[in-house]
Order: C-alpha cells, then sequence, then structure tokens
C-alpha cells in the first residue's frame, strides 16, 4: 500500500454562514443557506456510485464520489478486479464550499448534461488505475423507494436514491493493463443517494445502537436490449420485507412496476457466495416475469472501495487534507477472502428474462441470521 499528498483547493479558513454561490440559484428546500444540510446528524452523505464492465468477467470497476457537510470530508474511491485481484484507489479532502464542482485529488466527475451524459477522470498517485470515461445513460433516470434501515428505534439509514443504466467509452488501465472501453460492449449502473447512513469514524456504542442479528440485501440493477430492470429488496432475519421494489424502465420513460418480488438464490456449498438466482415478478395484468442471473466476477465493497467493514479506510473518515492511498489486494489470501463474506458484494451477472439477454449488477449480502435461506446464525452456510 502507497500513500502521498495530491494538491487541492485550498480551504478557507475562515467559514461563516454567509452566502455562498449556490445561494444565487432558486433551490433552497429549507430556510438554510445552501452552506448548510437540514439535518444536524453527523452522518448525513451525499454520494454517487458508477460500475462499468465489457460483460466478460474479465475486469469489473466500481467507483464514487461522497461528500460528508457534517463531518467536513469530501472523499472518492475506485476499485477494479482482474483476475484474483483487486486494485484499489482513495482520495480524501477536507470540505470547502458547498459547490457543483465534483473533485477530490486525482478524481473528477463532470456533469455534462444532468441525467444523461457525464465525464469521470481518474488518475492515481502510482498509475495503477486510471481510467478517462464517458457516461452515456440508455434509459431514464428512476427514483426507488425510500430507504430506510432500523436499529431499534433509531433509524442507521434513511436515505433517497435515484438508479440508471447506460454505456462508457473511452480508456481504463488496471494494473498495467490497457483497456479501450466502447458503447457497444461497456455498459453498467450508477446511482446517487443522500440523507444519513454509517459514515465516518464510529460512534460510541451507547444503548441505541443495538446489534443486528442479521442483515439481508439484494440489489440487481440490469441492462436488457428493451427495457432495464431494477429490484430492491431488505428484509430482516425472519424475512419480514422492509424494503421491496421491483420496476421496469422503458427507453421512453414509462415505468411498470412489478408486483411483489419473490428471490431465489443459490449459493456455493459451504459459503454464502451467490452463483446464480432466479428472482419472480408479475407485471400489472398479473403475466409472470422471470429473470434468472448467473455471476461472474465481483468485487467485494469492504476490500479497498471503504464500504462498512473495511479496515483500511471508510467514507467520510478524516484522513488529514490532501490524502491519497492505493492498494492490491490478494482476494485468494487468507487474510482477505476470510472478511470477504462479511459485507456486501457487486457481483457482475448475466441476466435472461423471457429468453432476453442482458447484464448488469447483483449486489447481495447475507451475513447473520436470515430464516428464509436457512441460515440460523452468523456461522451458518450453504449445506453439501
Amino acid at each position: 500500500m502507497s500513500q502521498t499528498t495530491v494538491p487541492q483547493t485550498t480551504v478557507s479558513q475562515t467559514p461563516g454562514p454567509g452566502p455562498i454561490p449556490l445561494d444565487e440559484y432558486p433551490i433552497h428546500q429549507t430556510p438554510l443557506p445552501m452552506s448548510r444540510v437540514a439535518s444536524t446528524d453527523r452522518n448525513f452523505y451525499d454520494r454517487c456510485y458508477f460500475n462499468a464492465h465489457d460483460r466478460s468477467g474479465e475486469v469489473f470497476l466500481v467507483t464514487g464520489l461522497g461528500v460528508y457537510p457534517n463531518l467536513g470530508v469530501i472523499d472518492a474511491y475506485a476499485a477494479a478486479r482482474l483476475g484474483d485481484k483487486q486494485w484499489s484507489v482513495r482520495f480524501s479532502d477536507a470540505l470547502a464550499e458547498r459547490s457543483m464542482d465534483q473533485s477530490v485529488g486525482g478524481y473528477r466527475i463532470e456533469v455534462l448534461e444532468p441525467l444523461r451524459r457525464l465525464h469521470l477522470t481518474c488518475e492515481s498517485p502510482d498509475s495503477s488505475l486510471d481510467f478517462d470515461l464517458h457516461w452515456t445513460a440508455a434509459f431514464p433516470a428512476v427514483a426507488e423507494e425510500p430507504h430506510v434501515l432500523m436499529s431499534g428505534s433509531r433509524p442507521i439509514v434513511d436515505s433517497s436514491r435515484f438508479c440508471q443504466l447506460g454505456s462508457w467509452a473511452g480508456r481504463l488501465r488496471v494494473g498495467g493493463h490497457e483497456f479501450d472501453v466502447t458503447g457497444d460492449r461497456w455498459s453498467g449502473a450508477r446511482d446517487r443517494s443522500w440523507g444519513v447512513r454509517p459514515v465516518g469514524e464510529s460512534e460510541p456504542p451507547g444503548r441505541a445502537a443495538e446489534s443486528l442479528a442479521g442483515f439481508w440485501w439484494l440489489y440487481a440493477p440490469l441492462r436488457f436490449v428493451s427495457s432495464a430492470v431494477i429490484v430492491i429488496l431488505q428484509e430482516n432475519p425472519d424475512g419480514y420485507r422492509t424494503l421491496s421494489d421491483a420496476k421496469r424502465v422503458w427507453p421512453d420513460g414509462r415505468i411498470e412496476q412489478l408486483g411483489w418480488p419473490r428471490a431465489e438464490i443459490s449459493y456455493e456449498p459451504g459459503t454464502r457466495h451467490p452463483v446464480s438466482a432466479r428472482i419472480h415478478l408479475a407485471d400489472r395484468a398479473g403475466q409472470q416475469v422471470c429473470v434468472d442471473i448467473r455471476t461472474l466476477t465481483s468485487v467485494p465493497l469492504h476490500v479497498g472501495a471503504g464500504y462498512n467493514g473495511d479496515p483500511d479506510w471508510t467514507h467520510g473518515r478524516w484522513m488529514g487534507q490532501r490524502w491519497a492511498s492505493t492498494a492490491v489486494y490478494d482476494l485468494t489470501a487468507p487474510e482477505v477472502a476470510g472478511r470477504i463474506p462479511w459485507g456486501v458484494t457487486d457481483h457482475l451477472a448475466r441476466a435472461v428474462m423471457d429468453g432476453e439477454e442482458g447484464w448488469g449488477l447483483f449486489e447481495h449480502a447475507s451475513i447473520g441470521r436470515h430464516d428464509p435461506s436457512g441460515f440460523a446464525d452468523w456461522s451458518s452456510v450453504a449445506p453439501g
């Protein structure tokens, strides 16, 4: 792992309650200036996520940028898997003035045409993970159902998010391997979410932070030629569903609800690694819609990408000004492989819906007890 510092815009030493340039525009939603968010919760965040792949499973990239106004931090990350190795780069700095500039260190996102075209660039300190990529939407962005996760009477996640499927073009370099990214082969999904979720340094446990008995999550934005399908499921250990959303998005902007999803997941014996899945859906007329999924490769988000459970770095954590870090992880090494089951993993998936082939993300976590899956406790795994 290497660390270095990178140039960054100087942070004002005299912050105050005065207006900022964003206050010039009629976009306020509270009586507060745009420099302040309505919530005083330290865990308030505003973050975007992208993934990119060429459908083959050879390489899989996930990346994103987040702002944490009440922690005074902005950061970004990228993680790319090639074979059994995962390269990562992370940037972090003090959050200066709130603005539409999305950049930190060697990482930048430019919105060329809102909800349609974006430009992402990343220059890692050691050139181990670099890209210059253009995103073009294939379908309209879709608002997802509000996401809430409770710990006792306290919401530890309370957020909104939109999702979109599209194509990539440009270049990608991972560990010395160069990839020519073309829109006819390279696809992906992106989302932007904002609200409250655990970020930054760990909070004091206290009475309210009761341990969860289990966490079960499925998120599958899938792109087909005719349409896109987005499925989101979250369940308590007893199987009680706290989030259920399934939509089909047509190129002309029509959005069709697909009923109450039912997921059958086949795990690799002796693990909780999903090998395949079948998601049962239904249109408004009651016609069954079946999506069969097979995973090809994966990026564990808590190995170098900063999601919950990453021991090296987490989103929103104060690392000092102009901080950057790179790392390469051997996913077969015992010290890394042993922690993969204890977080959320993004799987590249091939999907078939009513005979039509598609590709996309199968994001999944099954940790602790989950009665519908037959997992009784933290040590339970699939039989076989």
